[in-house]
């Protein structure tokens, strides 16, 4: 077998593997080659294993799933089908259920026609980096007498009150003796995963609810909806009189919110709200807060102020999670709305979040607009430059273009400079306090990286 430890990774980015449905790396013959390696690797002991796999709504869902799922059979594992659900469903389900591994089938945010898979262990958190080298050179191995003989093969059933659980689960994280009634709420689901159990849990929980984007016809999952696409919450919000906007993405692992008068609430004030409501309360744990080099400036000052320190890590959820638990800190998330609650999940979930911004209105009695911007934000721009052939990072050109941008902003703002973990773009991400300096800034690096691209 190949040494892992001294390969980069291939096919696995910053949140699984993810692709065009259909074309490598997102093909049945790939899929079904990460359920039998995934499955080998997981399968430790002589108890009968189990892998919980779930989906979003997307058409391509099937045909992953399937693949999957012929996979982990021949791997000699059990496979739980628990149908269309929210990623951290697929976490909490994974620990509860005792199995071995969880995987989700999902592009999160992107368009229908991509997919990816995610991955998380039996402790319900997502695979390191270096568990998925492992599962990757197994995936390159000869597994002639390595899968299961015919009488070990495995048996796939479904689980029926999969969404009940998950239900139950995200009420369980609203404070006790609080309820929802009298509020309005208006809950945009993308035509994703939480069309279901998001609606259904704010209705039990006592609130008028108004769906949006929850009429899945496995084409328009995230199609002008949902977290990427607030407009028609916005509008919806101020159309209906509502008391509150809240648009999940197509897995609901991220959350943005909308206030009473349309206006969009980002990752960074919710961070915020939330680690401010918890300190309050005693309940904020080693008071740091965990979120990414995207946060912004003003967060951290806010931060500050309450006592609290911002610990930064680089984008992606995963390596929020991985510092949170290296810290013991219990509240972490992105700008882009994913909320990491630790108390109560072990992955991003973004009803879990809304529930909790929920909770600072019900208690307050105030309205979100009011509740949920707790800081001024520093100016800040990104705009995303696409690529084509190697990435131009590391360049001399961008180097030299990072250096006079540092320079320029002179301890003043930041640049954040990076890859996209899932397209072919560069990030440009500047923030000051002069809004003329970031456009300048940002102006100059975007030019050189696609003067960089084309040379």
């Amino acid at each position: 077998m190949s040494d892992s430890r001294s390969k980069p990774r291939k096919l696995f980015g910053t949140d699984g593997i993810r692709g065009t449905a259909n074309t490598p790396p997102m093909t049945v013959e790939v899929a079904q080659r990460l359920g039998q390696a995934a499955g080998l690797h997981f399968t430790r002991g002589t108890h009968r294993h189990r892998v919980v796999l779930g989906k979003d709504t997307r058409l391509s869902g099937y045909m992953i799933e399937c693949a999957l799922v012929s996979g982990f059979l021949s791997a000699g594992m059990e496979v739980t089908l628990v149908g269309p659900l929210p990623t951290p469903a697929i976490a909490m389900l994974t620990r509860s259920l005792r199995a071995d591994l969880g995987v989700m089938i999902s592009a999160s945010h992107n368009p229908f026609g991509d997919n990816g898979i995610k991955l998380f262990g039996p402790d319900g958190f997502k695979l390191s980096d270096e568990v998925e080298s492992k599962i990757e050179s197994l995936m390159e191995d000869d597994l002639t007498g390595k899968l299961a003989p015919p009488d070990q093969i495995g048996r796939a059933s479904r689980l029926n009150d999969a969404a009940g659980r998950y239900i139950e689960n995200a009420k369980a994280s609203f404070p006790r003796g609080y309820r929802l009634d009298g509020l309005k709420i208006v809950v945009d689901c993308a035509n994703g995963s939480a069309y279901r159990v998001a609606p259904t849990a704010l209705w039990e929980l006592g609130a008028e609810v108004i769906r949006l984007g929850c009429e899945p016809d496995g084409l328009n999952i995230n199609d002008g909806c949902g977290s990427t696409h607030p407009q028609k919450l916005c509008q919806a919000v101020v159309e209906n009189n509502a008391d509150i906007g809240i648009a999940l993405d197509g897995d609901a692992d991220r959350v943005i919110i909308s206030d009473e008068q349309g206006q969009l609430v980002d990752g960074d004030q919710i961070l915020g709200l939330i680690a401010r409501f918890l300190r309050q309360r005693g309940r904020l744990q080693t008071d740091n807060v965990i979120a990414t080099v995207m946060s912004n400036m003003g967060l951290e000052r806010f931060l500050k102020e309450q006592g609290i320190t911002l610990q930064r890590t680089a984008v992606g959820d995963r390596y929020v999670v991985e510092r949170m638990r290296e810290l013991g800190a219990n509240v972490g998330g992105e700008q882009s709305g994913h909320m990491i609650l630790s108390d109560y999940a072990t992955t991003g979930d973004g009803l879990m979040a809304a529930l909790q911004v929920l909770a600072v209105i019900v208690e307050t009695q105030r309205p979100a607009s009011e509740v949920c911007r707790v800081f001024q934000p520093y100016p800040q721009l990104l705009r995303n430059v696409r690529f084509q052939g190697t990435n131009p990072l590391g360049s001399a050109a961008l180097e030299d273009a990072k250096k006079w941008a540092e320079d320029r902003l002179s301890g003043k703002g930041r640049l954040v400079l990076r890859a996209s973990g899932t397209e072919p773009l560069i990030r440009v991400m500047v923030e000051a306090e002069d809004s003329a300096l970031v456009e300048e800034v940002v102006e100059y690096v975007c030019e050189a990286v696609r003067r960089a691209t084309q040379d």
